[in-house]
């Protein structure tokens, strides 16, 4: 009866949990005894790794990114007539748009979601590549640049949404002695 009281100790962040609990409410990790979570360092490997794929949140992802890439990249101009990123100017603020798409996604996400910004991120890179790459005059690029600079786009939105995963979990837990 008395081990009934004792906080679950969750075996991936030390976290003290109710005794009732079937999850961790820090970083969500199952206390079900399935054969994962007995195999020998599983909870090191397991704190930062995405569980599945979400459609929702790939969408969401995919709307958030498209708006922010329209807004800067084509409607700053027209509002702004001083600014011009047609060309490489605009793959240039493509990038850190991107980085901060990803960033916000991670921030908000419930869960681990690191796969749904990056497709985000090369579904709204295709077309602002072919955009800016078909609109340039005056910065000229060769395709093969633009291809380059999406990529470092879509790495970039990795990085934002690893830092929004990290962001959103907060300080780490003090360990249990």
């Amino acid at each position: 009866m008395a081990n009934a009281d004792k906080p679950i100790v969750c075996p991936q962040c030390s976290y003290r949990n109710s005794a009732t609990a079937r999850r961790c409410s820090s970083c969500g990790a199952s206390f079900d005894q399935g054969p994962r979570s007995r195999a020998p360092g599983a909870g090191a490997r397991a704190p930062m790794q995405q569980a599945g794929f979400s459609l929702l949140w790939c969408g969401a992802s995919v709307l958030v990114l498209a708006v922010l890439t329209a807004a800067l990249v084509i409607g700053l101009p027209m509002v702004v007539n001083v600014l011009d990123f047609e060309g490489s100017a605009g793959m240039m603020i493509s990038i850190p748009v991107w980085f901060v798409g990803g960033l916000l996604i991670g921030m908000i996400s419930p869960g681990r979601t690191f796969a749904e910004p990056v497709i985000a991120a090369l579904l709204v890179a295709v077309p602002t590549v072919g955009y800016l790459f078909s609109t340039q005059t005056v910065k000229n690029l060769p395709l093969f640049m633009y291809i380059i600079m999406g990529c470092i786009g879509i790495l970039f939105t990795l990085i934002g949404a690893y830092l929004g995963e990290r962001i959103q979990m907060g300080p780490p837990p003090k360990p249990v002695e």
